[in-house]
């Protein structure tokens, strides 16, 4: 659970994914690192915001709860090897941690599940297997309350939709004039290839007419 919870662990691994992609990848992958990267840039701002105008105390903050640390190693992902310190909370956690909703873990998986979603959709929801294993985590550390992590499901989940509509919006608009060329093959930034569409179109269109 606190391996789940600690991002230094996996940010290694999730930047690999995201240069090979911009690198190696297509259009549709490049779109996708693009626009999540611009996605929790901007939800990380939205969660410092709601923080602190909500001001919740987390469960370590106000009763004692089971604490799980983790040794600091380097590099970060040699601590899944090494015995955590299991303790319960005290007065020295009060003031350690911001506070509780919304959960900027919760939000962060949230977001890139959402895009995983709607980008790749026959394996991409397979990341919100992610996503709930660190809610449940977050529980688990007392570092939220289970409200914490359902609503910010919801929120973070909304605000990811709101994001890609209007990215996509600016892609239609912004490429149609300045990038046509790319725009004549990607209409869209979540949708395949405009040729594979058309060829799907008529397919269906030949079965219609049989």
């Amino acid at each position: 659970m606190a391996a789940l919870s600690d991002s230094k662990i996996w940010e290694p691994l999730f930047i690999a994914i995201g240069v090979s992609a911009l690198l190696l990848g297509g259009f549709r992958a490049r779109a996708f690192v693009v626009c999540l990267v611009l996605s929790l840039v901007i939800a990380s701002q939205v969660t410092g915001l709601l923080k602190s105008a909500v001001d919740r105390h987390r469960p370590k903050q106000v009763e004692k709860v089971r604490m799980v640390q983790l040794q600091r190693t380097r590099p970060a992902f040699v601590t899944l090897f090494k015995k955590p310190t299991i303790r319960f909370s005290d007065s020295s956690d009060r003031n350690r941690s911001g506070p509780a909703f919304p959960s900027g873990h919760v939000t962060t998986n949230s977001v890139i599940a959402v895009f995983c979603t709607l980008f790749y959709r026959r394996l991409g929801w397979l990341y919100w297997f992610v996503a709930v294993a660190v809610g449940y985590s977050r529980i688990y550390l007392g570092a939220h309350w289970p409200s914490d992590v359902i609503a910010t499901f919801f929120l973070a989940g909304g605000e990811a939709l709101l994001l890609l509509g209007l990215f996509e919006l600016i892609w239609r608009s912004a490429g149609r004039k300045w990038m046509p060329p790319v725009f004549a093959h990607h209409h869209s930034l979540i949708v395949g290839h405009a040729s594979s569409l058309q060829s799907d179109s008529q397919a269906r269109g030949s079965r219609h007419s049989l």
